[in-house]
């Protein structure tokens, strides 16, 4: 096995740090009122991916079922939810999102991305904008590993 060279172990902690810092801002700027970043990820997953049954849901977050029927129930009080019935097994349910959830979602990637580009237009320039880019394309391509 080959040694780790210092750059790379240089680039997993500070992107680790940014991605981290990232996060606790896009929480700032869009009220997610009491929900938790768990909550969230699972309504963001829900508008992205469609309907799933919970324990499709608790797979795709890599969390117990019973931790997911409680993340499911917490998000349910806030009518972010619609069970219906799965077609194809009359057992299972198939968790989407509300009107208001879709609403809540929304608005949410809304306001981070209005956030973001008004930041990205007033303090970066186009040079550095298009290096974001770049870099952008190589997290990608890091995110697929």
């Amino acid at each position: 096995m080959t040694e780790t060279p210092a750059s790379a172990i240089r680039v997993a902690g500070e992107l680790r740090a940014v991605v981290s810092r990232l996060r606790r801002r896009f929480r700032e700027v869009a009220d997610v009122g009491d929900l938790t970043p768990s909550q969230t990820s699972v309504l963001s997953r829900l508008s992205k991916g469609g309907p799933a049954t919970a324990s499709e849901l608790a797979a795709a977050e890599r969390v117990r079922p019973q931790s997911m029927a409680a993340t499911l129930g917490a998000i349910e009080q806030h009518g972010y939810l619609r069970r219906t019935p799965d077609p194809h097994d009359g057992r299972r349910q198939l968790i989407s999102l509300s009107e208001a959830g879709v609403e809540f979602v929304e608005g949410t990637r809304r306001e981070r991305e209005e956030w973001m580009a008004h930041a990205l237009a007033t303090d970066f320039t186009e040079p550095e904008r298009q290096t974001i880019l770049a870099a952008l394309a190589l997290l990608d391509r890091l995110a697929e590993k």
